[in-house]
């Protein structure tokens, strides 16, 4: 505000604020400030009760006698005894001037959590992981699906159903995940809500072992979590998906057919319209390389159908964020993933790729010993 002031005289204020990036506005309410008069001192009303007598009501509410009791129950037992001092809602006016006016009764004092800012440029960087429940045969009968997702790639790295929701399961797919995907000390944050699960003590410390970041979503705000809500509604709105589940075996085949889908055949629209696994196995420039020729030879047999020139297949985003920090990049989607500027570096991944032992799946067997 002083730079804009000390350029105004010569540039004018229009050009200085819009040269500096401020409102007029703010100036010209600034300039109104320090030229205003001082306000006058309001007149006290004729009405108004004299200083002494304000001090007498206040003694009364704070003598021994009606200190525990409220205004008007004061007001009600000096009228009783012929006394009449000033009006209730007088009392209340009175002891908030002396900041004697507050909510007797206990308040919740909630923590302040913070905003979790998770970044990933490539696969096992971040992972994200949730449980949802699955409708059994019978009213209130749930199966409990436990998945992992790698937010950069949308790959499924492991998954799990269980009849109920358990520390001791989801660390035994924790654990098999990382090892899986050959997780180093250092290398992954997990990033989970604040389920029971994904906060109990077996898990912070298998965490701790493996040398994973863990982090938690803050309290009833499911968009700190999207990646995993956003694969959920996708099992849910598929054609297949069941109103009800017959058992558990049923809900696992389900399972076998939908994970190989969503992995290996579902061409995401955050990723390019490539699937999980092309980015997640480092096959992306590869399938983006073939579909530019396809796209190149169709241009050039049919130029004049193509009025902007040469198309070129969707980009992939080079950094995909939870929460991303404001005003610091372009949003690809909002408040999720982050299309970085060109010239930031991408680590290079790894080109093998083995359908068969892509994703961690845990067999009845585990979830009968886990029991």
């Amino acid at each position: 505000m002083e730079a804009v002031e000390g350029v105004a005289p010569e540039l004018g204020a229009a050009s200085a604020c819009r040269a500096l990036g401020l409102s007029r506005a703010s100036l010209y309410r600034k300039r109104a400030r320090v030229d205003a008069e001082p306000p006058r001192p309001r007149p006290a009303p004729p009405r108004a009760l004299a200083p002494s007598e304000r001090q007498s009501v206040l003694d009364t509410l704070h003598s021994e006698r009606f200190v525990d009791q409220a205004p008007a129950q004061v007001h009600a037992a000096l009228l009783d005894e012929g006394q009449y001092l000033c009006s209730p809602r007088t009392m209340y006016r009175i002891l908030d001037s002396a900041h004697e006016v507050k909510e007797r009764r206990d308040q919740a004092r909630r923590p302040h959590y913070v905003k979790p800012e998770l970044l990933a440029m490539a696969p096992n960087q971040v992972w994200s992981w949730d449980i949802t429940k699955l409708m059994g045969p019978a009213k209130w009968t749930y199966f409990y699906l436990y998945v992992i997702l790698d937010i950069f790639s949308r790959y499924a790295v492991g998954w799990m159903v269980a009849h109920r929701e358990s520390a001791a399961l989801a660390e035994r797919l924790i654990g098999e995940t990382c090892e899986k995907q050959g997780i180093e000390p250092g290398q992954l944050t997990l990033h989970a809500d604040r389920g029971t699960s994904m906060t109990s003590k077996p898990v912070a410390l298998l965490l701790a072992d493996l040398g994973v970041v863990k982090t938690h979503s803050r309290p009833q705000v499911s968009n700190d979590n999207p990646f995993s809500e956003s694969q959920f509604k996708t099992m849910k709105y598929r054609p297949e998906f069941p109103d009800r589940f017959g058992s558990l075996q049923d809900t696992r085949a389900f399972g076998h057919v939908f994970f190989p889908w969503y992995n290996d055949e579902h061409h995401h629209s955050a990723l390019g319209f490539l699937t999980p696994a092309v980015v997640h196995y480092g096959l992306a420039d590869a399938v983006r390389q073939q579909r530019k020729q396809v796209l190149e030879a169709a241009y050039s047999a049919h130029p004049e159908r193509f009025v902007r020139g040469t198309p070129e297949p969707a980009t992939l985003p080079q950094a995909v964020w939870i929460n991303p920090p404001e005003k610091t990049a372009l949003q690809d989607a909002s408040q999720s993933t982050i299309v970085t500027l060109d010239d930031l570096r991408v680590d290079q991944i790894s080109p093998t790729y083995d359908p068969l032992c892509s994703h961690t799946v845990i067999t009845s067997t585990l979830v009968s010993q886990c029991h």
